[in-house]
């Protein structure tokens, strides 16, 4: 099966989830929440939309296995995997704010090689698969031609639970702060992403991340002309939880600017 096929499948499994998700906000009930650690918020939505996605990805793919944030299933495939946020940005669902995501991609070997987010409260879905553009609601996308960090528009991410590196994050925050054209914080990793591939935001930052806030995102970035690295300029992105995506021409400046406070 082609990636361009699989790929328009996985648009309508994310679609049908973020329905039930979108459905679900307008009657939720605070008092459901869930806590898998200190401020790491869950709730039936995110199960439920999860074991949807699951179901709707069974039927594209069989053979393949599941990485997902809420663990409703655990089964690792030979060749090809799935990696799935049902609902990234859960605080901000929870709390009635509209930026959260449905993200879904797939990861061939060790390759990522597909990858949708869903954006739910405007209907917007990007998405890319290997070796092609990539798109948002049918219309290609490309990063953004800025040049440098100065003329920037950045996006980051708070820490919520893993507080070790707070004193270096807010130094860095400081530093970027005074020196480009702003710093946001949408709250879902997901959506900072695919900002960044459509040259919304011109980088996006970020430490302590799962594959599963990422792994889509990141394919779609590479394919509208970006650039994914660690912390450090590498390219293990996934296995070290932390991510610079940027539009390709301010990588080396922005890294800078992160190891004077993350060595």
């Amino acid at each position: 099966m082609q990636l361009k096929n699989i790929t328009e499948q996985v648009i309508e499994v994310s679609k049908q989830a973020g329905d039930f998700i979108r459905q679900e906000r307008k009657t939720f009930d605070a008092d459901k929440i869930e806590y898998k650690g200190l401020n790491d918020l869950v709730s039936y939505v995110d199960k439920t939309a999860e074991k949807l996605i699951v179901e709707g990805l069974r039927k594209i793919l069989p053979e393949a296995g599941f990485i997902t944030e809420e663990k409703t299933t655990t089964t690792i495939g030979e060749r090809y995997n799935w990696i799935i946020d049902p609902l990234d940005g859960t605080t901000n669902f929870i709390h009635g704010i509209p930026s959260f995501s449905v993200s879904i991609a797939l990861k061939e070997y060790d390759e990522l090689v597909a990858g949708v987010v869903y954006e739910v409260n405007l209907d917007e879905c990007f998405y890319a698969w290997k070796d092609a553009p990539a798109y948002l609601n049918g219309t290609e996308i490309r990063v953004s031609n800025n040049q440098t960090v100065a003329n920037s528009l950045l996006a980051t991410g708070f820490p919520y639970y893993d507080f070790g590196k707070q004193d270096a994050y807010i130094a860095l925050f400081a530093d970027l702060m005074k020196n480009c054209h702003g710093l946001r914080r949408l709250g879902s990793a997901a959506v900072d992403l695919v900002y960044t591939a459509c040259g919304r935001f011109d980088a996006f930052y970020e430490y302590n991340l799962n594959s599963w806030d990422v792994a889509a995102g990141i394919v779609i970035v590479r394919q509208a002309g970006g650039e994914v690295v660690t912390f450090n300029c590498g390219s293990d992105v996934l296995e070290s939880r932390e991510v610079v995506a940027t539009n390709g021409k301010i990588t080396g400046e922005l890294v800078q600017y992160i190891q004077k406070y993350f060595k």
